[in-house]
């Protein structure tokens, strides 16, 4: 072969080749839901979430300040129960139930016929609320160990699932709200009850408390939850409430 019509073939065979090529997409890089800092708050994890430190999980050794005579007096529990507007007959659960000192209470509320999945992640905590559980032979209480990644709730079965003082501790927030939105029926509520941060009366620690601006920051990617009602009523905590909304008929 004639060496320039070989040096023009071979030209033009890069030339269709480079044309023909697909290109490739440049990939933007993972971004990482949760960051991790070496300084922190001395209470907290070092692990962060929408810029929140997430707390420390308050052990079961200190069940007894759960039960603590002026807990009443402080944060006025009597007057969350009514607002949780919880019914005879619902199927309630009290995630991070700790010692049961709410769950006793929403026992009573949703009766023989209701329901209430009493969930935590230290099995002492449920041997705790299990022992008062049988001594008080109360039939309608189920206990559930989760872990950090599970709620380990059936799906669209609870009319209302209670977090106090819980979510805050959260290893995995994203993860374990996703399942707890799945767990709700169609106008189940989500509740957060939360020392308030913007408050600096409060007498709790910072990493242990929220601010409504973060709750809802927090919840903003779950759009099937709509934001029903904030409450301020109890002196110490928010009562954030989180509808699921009815799936929209083709």
């Amino acid at each position: 072969m004639n060496p320039l019509a070989f040096g023009s073939l071979f030209i033009l065979t890069l030339v269709v080749s480079a044309q023909t090529e697909t290109p490739k997409k440049q990939q933007s890089p993972k971004q990482e839901r949760y960051e991790f800092k070496k300084e922190h708050d001395p209470y907290g994890t070092g692990k962060f979430y929408l810029s929140r430190e997430i707390a420390q999980v308050m052990s079961y050794e200190g069940a007894g300040w759960l039960e603590r005579p002026e807990r009443e007096r402080e944060e006025q529990v009597s007057k969350l129960m009514p607002a949780l507007e919880v019914k005879a007959g619902h199927v309630v659960a009290d995630f991070g139930a700790g010692s049961g000192f709410h769950t006793m209470k929403l026992s009573k509320l949703v009766g023989d016929k209701g329901k209430v999945y009493a969930v935590d992640i230290q099995p002492q905590m449920l041997d705790i609320l299990g022992k008062r559980l049988r001594k008080d032979n109360i039939k309608n209480v189920v206990l559930v160990q989760n872990n950090e990644k599970e709620a380990k709730l059936p799906d669209g079965k609870l009319d209302m699932i209670l977090m106090v003082d819980v979510y805050h501790e959260l290893s995995y927030p994203y993860e374990v709200t996703e399942q707890l939105v799945k767990a709700l029926k169609p106008g189940g509520r989500l509740v957060f009850v939360e020392f308030r941060l913007e408050d600096k009366k409060v007498p709790i620690l910072d990493v242990h408390r929220m601010s409504i601006k973060q709750v809802m920051k927090e919840m903003e990617p779950f759009k099937d939850m709509r934001h029903a009602k904030t409450l301020n009523h109890l002196p110490w905590q928010h009562v954030i409430i989180f509808e699921k909304v009815e799936a929209k008929k083709e």
